[in-house]
């Protein structure tokens, strides 16, 4: 006959789960995808540096805007041309490194003596309005495009595809250059300088929804099979709430990281057409077009480096947080 189990043990062997008692409910809380996100987002010290550099950059912009065109304390287009060379016929800036000084701490420019500083500070606010709201501008068209195309199939599927295909094929830079060339100096109650900026943000962004589209689209493709979906519908839920409260949501990831990789695109898209002299009207001052104007004095290399230098730091900010946002959204990683 065997003897009775042995119950001397200690209340915590005989009660596992009271190993628990001294646990706060705090210990065991689960994380959000949001905080989970964040989590691997602070961990790649690549993408904070990166996304400190873009707030940087924008607080920048706001500043650039309010102390040019609002309070009017930089003057971009003031000409100092005693500080020039006109003696000597060559036009360039007098003193050492291009005239660089603590009044104009990146120079001046050859020929009319502008600061530099000030219209790379001033420019700064036209180049990236341009890029954000073209992106925005994209990305809605081609979200809402994409999504309803995804999600519908059929004969809205290929009217989509085949639309977004016909604008992929279009030589948008030579029809940016043909149709910013010949826009008349007023337009829609716009004119001058604004005329200009809102045909910049409709080409730009109205022309690149497809590469937001295809991306919303595919994602639509495979979430419309998911066991949530298939939950609404029985529900008895109707396209429109399947489309905004089920399909949308889980969009959002993709979506946000794709803006911040189309944005330094944008920005340099927006750079080569005032470089090519079809941009902001002069003398506003943007990037794109200090680099057109410096390339006629290719003999001082300061005129040229700070707004190229400007243009790369802002590229590679947005590339690298676009980059570390997307491993940070991603389910898969670990």
């Amino acid at each position: 006959m065997t003897a009775p189990p042995d119950t001397s043990g200690s209340a915590a062997e005989a009660r596992p789960e009271a190993a628990l008692d001294g646990m706060s409910a705090k210990a065991i809380e689960g994380r959000s995808l949001g905080q989970i996100a964040w989590l691997r987002l602070k961990r790649d010290k690549v993408a904070m540096v990166a996304g400190g550099v873009v707030v940087v950059l924008v607080l920048v912009a706001v500043a650039g805007l309010l102390l040019d065109r609002v309070f009017d304390v930089v003057h971009p287009n003031t000409f100092h041309e005693d500080l020039v060379d006109r003696a000597g016929g060559t036009l360039a800036p007098t003193g050492a490194l291009g005239g660089m000084s603590w009044d104009h701490i990146m120079g001046v420019e050859p020929g009319n003596g502008r600061d530099i500083a000030a219209r790379v500070f001033s420019g700064a606010w036209i180049s990236l309005l341009i890029a954000f709201l073209a992106t925005l501008l994209s990305v809605f068209i081609g979200t809402v495009l994409g999504v309803t195309a995804g999600y519908f199939g059929g004969w809205v599927d290929t009217l989509i595809s085949r639309a977004m295909d016909v604008f992929l094929a279009f030589p948008l830079l030579v029809f940016a250059i043909a149709l910013v060339g010949t826009v008349p100096d007023e337009m829609f109650g716009l004119r001058g300088e604004s005329l200009r900026i809102a045909m910049l943000i409709f080409i730009i962004g109205f022309f690149n929804w497809p590469y937001a589209g295809r991306i919303v689209r595919g994602q639509t493709l495979s979430l419309r099979e998911r066991e949530f979906v298939d939950a609404s519908r029985s529900l008895g839920a109707r396209s429109p709430h399947i489309l905004f409260k089920e399909l949308l949501p889980n969009l959002v990831a993709p979506v946000l990281v794709y803006a911040t990789l189309l944005i330094p695109t944008n920005i340099l898209f927006e750079s080569a057409l005032s470089f090519l002299g079809v941009g902001v009207n002069a003398p506003t001052a943007t990037w794109g077009g200090m680099l057109s104007e410096a390339a006629a004095y290719y003999t001082i290399p300061h005129f040229m480096i700070w707004p190229g230098l400007a243009i790369f730091v802002t590229v590679l900010a947005f590339n690298l947080f676009g980059d570390g946002l997307r491993d940070a959204l991603d389910p898969r990683a670990r």
